[in-house]
């Protein structure tokens, strides 16, 4: 009963986005009150319905900036946002880069690199490797493992891998510190042309993992088919938000809600 009346309120966002929608509204539409809506959806989703909500928005933008001619401005006004300033600060937050950038690289300029870490004392390296696993399938994949701050993709990756099918996997170069490792496969074959409906197929997380200076840390991913309760992917996929699948070099992979 509980993931039936969060999974309504995810829809009534995917069809309301454009809408200033309430925590009260939310809980209305679950038949529940605010306070208990809340925890479970947090629960259930691993984030607050407003952040739920405000990734919707932003990836509607992304869609939006793919498909139409529209200015910044007026997107930002169709997926809900009242203000220019706070839309762009968010989708540049979520996304990676601006929205400005954002169009002009899925137009051919490339997808962004993950950042560079300068090698200074205090802000040493290490390597996460490991196994990813996925589900039974006859579908051709592609995956993307990403070094994240939170559990949840948001922003550039610090350190990422491609791989062309289930199996080992290898970060490099990741800053020492707390991080979370994520993973999303898409397909390689009979990809919808329109890069802004385009999911991914399955999607997985290992553990939190602690980097230590000079140490490589193992965390495998279980990858399971996305699911209505998990959040759109925002940052720069290319296989998800360009025309053409990419030849494979994982330097032009911008991994986000």
């Amino acid at each position: 009963m509980q993931h039936a009346a969060v999974e309504r309120v995810i829809a009534d966002m995917w069809d309301r986005y454009d809408e200033p929608l309430s925590l009260a509204d939310m809980a209305n539409v679950a038949i529940v009150s605010r306070f208990y809506f809340s925890r479970v959806f947090r629960a259930i989703t691993g984030t607050s319905p407003g952040r739920f909500l405000s990734a919707i928005r932003l990836y509607k933008a992304k869609n939006l900036l793919l498909e139409t001619s529209l200015s910044v401005t007026e997107i930002s006004f169709r997926v809900g946002y009242n203000s220019l300033g706070t839309f762009t600060s968010r989708f540049t937050r979520s996304v990676g880069v601006s929205p400005a950038r954002y169009r002009a690289m899925a137009r051919g300029t490339g997808f962004a690199p993950p950042p560079k870490y300068l090698d200074e004392p205090g802000n040493r390296f290490g390597t996460v490797r490991g196994r990813v696993t996925l589900p039974p399938s006859d579908l051709l994949t592609r995956i993307y493992v990403g070094g994240f701050a939170g559990p949840i993709p948001e922003g550039t990756p610090v350190a990422c891998d491609i791989l062309e099918s289930g199996g080992e996997f290898r970060l490099e170069r990741m800053p020492a510190g707390d991080w979370h490792v994520l993973a999303a496969a898409v397909a390689v074959r009979d990809m919808d042309p329109r890069p802004w409906i385009r999911r991914p197929l399955f999607v997985g997380q290992g553990r939190p993992v602690h980097i230590p200076p000079g140490g490589t840390v193992t965390v495998n991913i279980d990858l399971r088919p996305v699911r209505p309760t998990d959040l759109p992917i925002l940052v720069a996929l290319p296989e998800l938000d360009s025309h053409e699948p990419p030849v494979g070099v994982p330097a032009t992979m911008g991994m986000a809600a």
